[in-house]
């Protein structure tokens, strides 16, 4: 049985998706199974891939559902007790699998941990500013601002996806974000400062791209961990502050383009949920 489950979700990038298949075909660490997920390609990705010889399991969605679904059809199909993503624009250096599981063989408290990256924007490396830097170990309270754990460079015990639930397939975008802070609430996550991940960015058509009003499904993320229930008293404290934050610029931003009536509900939403954490709000 393979140790190792690496995930790779795919949407019409079928030169970049051979690219990432040939990275973790690459690793020195070989105890692994590779699952790619075409989540409804229709620029020849099925063919691109027929040069691998059935080197790993093909699943096509047929349509396309989105990456939080993809990545879950991965993991629902995967075996190993350790789980790996990779997106199917980025790429690994061979020793980053390896690397990895040597953290886990010599400490048995760690259940997640990632890897520094060098990221590539638009053909041309970039340095990531200082709040994108990433911290190892309580990560939950530096993660409330933005993302700072990357699916690519990750590798987490599948027993914490069994605790803490799969990516959220209702959320169009931040499913990530949304991820990591149910798992870091109750997690930390160790980074290995060597960057054994490329991560590719600047694509017209990335999510980030395709959705300009991000904080709205971080808000959404942020409402969902409150009522959860699993935080504790320093961490619900930092999630409203974090949460009021959001709705302010949020609320603002909707007030400036005329929307008065949805400017006000964002503007009220954190004192609302505190006044009766149990309601629904129609996010």
């Amino acid at each position: 049985m393979a140790n190792v489950s690496v995930i790779i979700p795919t949407f019409n990038r079928a030169e970049k998706v051979v690219r990432a298949v040939l990275s973790v075909l690459s690793q020195n660490f070989t105890n692994l199974e590779i699952l790619v997920v075409d989540d409804g390609s229709r620029d020849g990705t099925q063919e691109a891939l027929l040069k691998f010889n059935n080197k790993f399991k093909y699943i096509d969605h047929h349509f396309n559902r989105g990456v939080s679904a993809a990545r879950n059809t991965g993991i629902l199909h995967s075996s190993a007790p350790f789980i790996a993503f990779l997106d199917s624009d980025d790429y690994w250096h061979p020793e980053k699998l390896s690397e990895q599981i040597s953290l886990f063989k010599g400490n048995s408290k760690v259940s997640v941990c990632q890897t520094e990256e060098i990221w590539i924007r638009k053909g041309v490396r970039v340095n990531p500013k200082k709040r994108h830097l990433k911290p190892s170990g309580d990560v939950f309270l530096p993660s409330l601002k933005l993302c700072l754990v990357s699916p690519s460079a990750v590798i987490l015990k599948r027993s914490v996806l069994e605790h803490v639930g799969l990516f959220d397939e209702s959320l169009p975008a931040c499913e990530d974000y949304d991820l990591w802070l149910r798992i870091s609430c109750r997690y930390p996550v160790y980074l290995i400062k060597r960057p054994l991940v490329v991560r590719e960015g600047g694509h017209p058509d990335q999510l980030s791209a395709r959705y300009k009003a991000m904080d709205r499904f971080r808000i959404q993320s942020l409402v969902k961990l409150i009522k959860s229930g699993v935080l504790n008293e320093e961490q619900l404290l930092w999630t409203f502050e974090e949460l009021s934050i959001k709705c302010r610029i949020y609320g603002t931003g909707c007030l400036k383009r005329g929307k008065v009536d949805e400017g006000k509900f964002w503007l009220n939403l954190p004192e609302s949920l505190k006044k009766n954490p149990t309601a629904s709000p129609a996010l």
